[in-house]
């Protein structure tokens, strides 16, 4: 047993490994990805830009959508300038409390975008379905605690995960199945039982998820259904014009989420 206890060491560091099978190409992949980067920090800059200087782009609509643009800046640059560092050193490390923060905030981030994509359908809904009643239902207050209950939700929902996630041992294996730190690589390289991590994701996870994707599924039901009771191909047009943005988010969003989770290992 004491032999045993001996060979057990904690993890101080994890190492990435999910470009590392691409030694050629690593140069050529920090560039991609660079430009990748800076092109969304530009387009969702430019953005947060023309909302906060153009006063005509003060209505709820734009304020959800400037929210938007924080959460795809901010959710990249929680794992791609350590990728890109990883890239360019050639050195694929990551330290213990470093990879606790960027799961945490992977994970809340994207959470959060989950719900504001609900609460911006919730939104659209409004608009078309009730659009005489818009001002009144999607008043200043109402905006701010819906924006407000999406990131406070977000960033909980990942604490809870978060710790679930890292008071499992981690002793011997560290190298993650990933170029960044997420969930699932995480309690694969736990040496203690993770079932009960997995059904808290599970039941929390599907509870939050599930829950938003439903309002977002049901709020678009609603709204086809009302632009195909309008009788001219204009006013059809005009009304599917301002939701078709943020339907083409909505499902690049949740496919990314299916391809990277839900899929067949």
């Amino acid at each position: 047993m004491g032999r045993k206890m001996e060979n057990v060491t904690a993890v101080t560091e994890f190492i990435l490994t999910g470009l590392s099978d691409l030694p050629a190409f690593r140069f050529s992949l920090f560039v991609a990805f660079l430009l990748i980067y800076l092109v969304t920090l530009l387009g969702n800059g430019t953005i947060l830009l023309a909302i906060g200087t153009n006063s005509q782009l003060h209505n709820p609509m734009y304020f959800f959508l400037s929210n938007l643009s924080l959460l795809d800046i901010f959710c990249p640059t929680s794992t791609l300038p350590k990728m890109l560092e990883n890239l360019l050193t050639e050195n694929s490390s990551i330290p213990f409390a470093g990879c606790v923060l960027q799961l945490y905030f992977l994970v809340a981030l994207a959470g959060t975008e989950v719900f504001l994509l609900a609460v911006m359908a919730y939104d659209r809904y409004v608009a078309i379905c009730n659009p005489l009643r818009y001002m009144v239902i999607m008043n200043k207050k109402l905006c701010l605690q819906m924006t407000v209950g999406t990131w406070v939700t977000g960033f909980l929902n990942s604490l809870l995960h978060t710790v679930m996630t890292f008071t499992l041992p981690y002793c011997q294996l560290n190298k993650v199945n990933q170029y960044y730190c997420d969930i699932p690589p995480m309690l694969a390289l736990a040496c203690a039982s993770t079932y009960v991590a997995e059904m808290v994701i599970f039941i929390v996870g599907g509870i939050f998820g599930v829950g938003a994707f439903l309002i977002t599924l049901i709020s678009y039901t609603h709204i086809i259904a009302t632009i195909l009771r309008i009788r001219s191909a204009e006013g059809k047009r005009k009304a599917f014009s301002t939701c078709t943005s943020h339907l083409i988010v909505v499902c690049l969003f949740y496919g990314t989420i299916i391809f990277t989770y839900i899929r067949p290992s």
